[in-house]
């Protein structure tokens, strides 16, 4: 760890970066302590928010850049855990065109969830922070999680993805009227897919 790390201000929708396609960082620029500060900056940043995932670009930085973690986290109880995975430059790839619908939540966008067409199993390739090679393949609402944070690396937001409007929901009333369903749900996911 390079000194100590630094909890971020987040962007929030309708500031123009998180419309912006983030850039590619060379093997260069990603071994330089200021590119792994913000390494840990977004890792930090991300727990602090209890994020499933954070985009660099989500703290203004437009690079594609990722971290991902679910734990016991209070925002998504029900999701499968997934360790610590920070991503450089992602890449996915559908691998099938089997698909479901993710309630979903942003840390840029408060207060609103929605439903989300995702693909079901997907290969993500991409850097580990030291440049080392990534290559997972993810299935199910992990797959989803994946999902969501390479997309704010082009520019778009959950919101964009929801096709029923109608399924918009405040995280109040979706804990009372739709976590239940959704939570059965879910585990009709995992249960296929084993994540």
């Amino acid at each position: 760890m390079l000194g100590a790390m630094t909890i971020r201000k987040i962007a929030q929708i309708g500031h123009p970066v998180l419309r912006q396609e983030a850039r590619a960082l060379s093997e260069a620029e990603l071994a330089l302590p200021e590119t792994q500060r913000l390494i840990d900056d977004l890792i930090e940043t991300m727990r602090d928010a209890n994020g499933a995932g954070l985009a660099a670009i989500q703290i203004f930085e437009p690079v594609r850049l990722c971290a991902i973690e679910v734990r016991d986290n209070p925002r998504y109880p029900y999701k499968p855990k997934i360790p610590l995975t920070v991503l450089v430059n992602p890449r996915i790839e559908a691998l099938s065109d089997e698909t479901f619908l993710n309630y979903e939540g942003c840390l840029s966008v408060p207060n609103l969830r929605g439903r989300v067409r995702r693909f079901a199993h997907v290969r993500v390739q991409a850097w580990n922070r030291d440049g080392s090679p990534f290559e997972r393949v993810v299935r199910g609402i992990s797959a989803g999680t994946f999902q969501h944070e390479v997309d704010h690396l082009d520019g778009r937001i959950f919101i964009d993805r929801v096709e029923d409007p109608r399924t918009f929901s405040t995280w109040e009333n979706f804990e009372r009227h739709h976590q239940a369903d959704f939570v059965a749900y879910v585990k009709e996911i995992v249960a296929r897919h084993g994540e």
